[in-house]
């Protein structure tokens, strides 16, 4: 198994994303025959409802994890929540779930993104690498 820092995290659902504000996170690569990775989202108690629903129904979701380095692309998995464990004033989420491999690269999302609200030239240019070097994790939220 390898640990690494989850530094993000956001949420796709069909009509909008929804970042989660961590205060800590941890990602596991199993390694295991079935390529799992575990997902632990500590988080605040504000995201208790939204992953209380879903675990009940069961959905699967569609997440990007940030690991490492916010400067890092985020990953895409597509996860069940196996728990909800809660705290004080915080919460444990524990994700489990599968890398997708057939990622759009986050450069074409950005650069679609980018294009759709209507930059061109020089303009498109000198966004995309300021948006490249910053990676924001909710871009796509205006699409």
């Amino acid at each position: 198994m390898k640990t690494f820092k989850l530094i993000s995290v956001q949420v796709l659902l069909q009509d909008k994303i929804v970042p989660i504000n961590l205060v800590d996170g941890l990602i596991i690569n199993k390694e295991d025959e079935k390529s799992k990775w575990l997902l632990e989202v500590y988080t605040t108690h504000e995201y208790i409802d939204f992953f209380q629903k879903r675990k009940q129904q069961q959905e699967k979701l569609l997440v990007h994890a940030v690991i490492t380095k916010k400067e890092n692309d985020p990953a895409p998995f597509e996860v069940e929540i196996l728990s909800i464990q809660l705290f004080n004033q915080t919460a444990s989420i524990l994700l489990e779930g599968n890398l997708k491999r057939d990622r759009i690269d986050y450069a074409e999302l950005l650069l679609d993104y980018l294009l759709k609200e209507g930059f061109a030239g020089e303009e498109l240019s000198a966004k995309f690498k300021e948006l490249m070097q910053s990676k924001p994790q909710a871009f796509l939220e205006k699409n």
